[in-house]
């Protein structure tokens, strides 16, 4: 029993298919899934959640979908919530950590992306650290979607932050995400 235990895998990759908000992923485990509308200048928007905690990781996947009639306020959306997320870093996204990464859409077709690497201000013992990047994707007859694709782990890490969450077990998440 005990070899069976020491074999086992930490995380156990499934691909995640939702066809409903246009992408595949993959998670180290069974995520959760959350939704709520949002209210933006007179607009109600569709804000999906898929996330999971793996020890002191989670891996998250935040789509926010806007109608055809919508479209148009993809760009202030997305400014918006980058604002936030940068102001929550205390960090302004051109002094942010970066890289230029890619990924590949659902069709095989490859398009360049950049992958922010961030610590937060800990607000206990904790280190919190977060890889995170952006994508959006527009359908002529469906609208648009913003992904916002991330992995934060929250306990002290021996390494800085962009190899940290660079390596294979973050990766994976990254590289296997693909939108429409």
């Amino acid at each position: 029993m005990l070899l069976l235990v020491a074999c086992s895998p930490k995380l156990d990759w499934r691909s995640v298919q939702s066809p409903q908000l246009h992408y595949i992923a993959l998670f180290p485990a069974k995520p959760e899934k959350i939704e709520r509308t949002l209210s933006y200048q007179d607009h109600e928007i569709l804000q999906t959640l898929e996330a999971v905690k793996v020890d002191d990781d989670i891996y998250s996947v935040s789509t926010i979908h806007l109608t055809q009639d919508q479209m148009a306020l993809m760009p202030a959306v997305l400014a918006q919530l980058q604002d936030h997320f940068f102001q929550s870093a205390g960090v302004k996204e051109p002094d942010a950590l970066s890289a230029q990464s890619v990924y590949q859409t659902e069709g095989h077709e490859r398009i360049a992306v950049t992958d922010y690497f961030l610590n937060f201000p800990a607000t206990n013992a904790d280190t919190r650290m977060m890889r995170v990047r952006w994508i959006t994707r527009t359908a002529e007859l469906h609208g648009a979607w913003i992904y916002q694709v991330s992995v934060l782990h929250t306990a002290a890490a021996h390494e800085s932050v962009k190899p940290f969450l660079s390596s294979d077990a973050y990766s994976n998440f990254f590289d296997e995400f693909h939108p429409e």
